[in-house]
């Protein structure tokens, strides 16, 4: 099966003022698949992840080099609309962070600000979403309770809904079970692998395990640079960079 293109990074270098800390990094994410971004800390991953919807335009004396090409259109042009990114490209950050909502409005909370008003069609695409997320099982008697009530692992999930209501293109998720149990991770990474049917996902990870079980392709970042990308299978049976394998195998890291 023919692999489509969905994100394109070129020659892509990122400064914090002075610091740079990603250097000359080219990965392709292929439509419908999972990359996974490891390597140890302060290598660059979460930096590298928050290029890909500009989040890290937030932060004074950022610059970046270089272009990220989506479904062939390059947003870090100017006149990209920054707010249409982030719709289409949703992202779930490492601890859990619902708004002081109820489980429904939390859901609904994009929607609405994009304009859904419809009192019937909410409620539909609450639910979906919450079925995408895994979650309506365990809350549809309940989506007036604030969001607050729920474990850590069903407010990742609820966090997950959330972006999924907008309807993305493009999840990405930066370290998402770091603050939550196993049981809880192990739910997060069903659900991870069941996105790709109908989402691309990039995911950074510490857990090198976890890379291995819900990834398709692996890119391993080092000191800000790209060590090596390919298939997830061949970067931890077979990788061409000593480097590569020393870290897969836990000499370092």
């Amino acid at each position: 099966m023919d692999l489509v293109t969905k994100i394109d990074v070129q020659e892509l270098n990122f400064y914090y003022g002075s610091k740079q800390a990603l250097k000359d990094i080219s990965i392709i994410c292929p439509e419908k698949r999972v990359t996974a971004i490891i390597g140890p800390s302060g290598c660059g991953k979460s930096t590298f992840i928050r290029t890909l919807n500009r989040m890290n335009d937030v932060l004074t004396g950022t610059r970046v080099e270089g272009r990220i090409l989506i479904d062939d259109q390059d947003i870090l042009e100017p006149g990209v609309d920054v707010v249409q990114l982030r719709r289409s490209v949703g992202m779930v950050f490492q601890k859990p962070n619902p708004f002081p909502k109820s489980i429904f409005d939390n859901v609904a909370y994009g929607l609405r600000i994009n304009g859904l008003k419809d009192r019937q069609r909410l409620p539909e695409v609450v639910e979906k979403s919450l079925r995408q997320a895994a979650l309506w099982e365990e809350v549809k008697d309940r989506l007036r309770d604030n969001a607050f009530s729920l474990s850590g692992g069903q407010q990742q999930r609820l966090c997950i809904a959330r972006a999924l209501a907008v309807r993305p293109e493009v999840i990405l998720f930066d370290e998402p079970c770091s603050a939550i149990d196993p049981i809880a991770t192990a739910k997060i990474e069903e659900l991870i692998f069941a996105l790709k049917e109908q989402y691309t996902v990039v995911i950074v990870t510490h857990n090198m395990q976890q890379a291995g079980r819900v990834s398709d392709f692996t890119a391993f970042l080092m000191m800000g640079e790209l060590v090596e990308f390919d298939k997830t299978d061949k970067i931890f049976t077979n990788p061409s960079s000593k480097l590569t394998e020393d870290y897969v195998t836990g000499r370092f890291g």
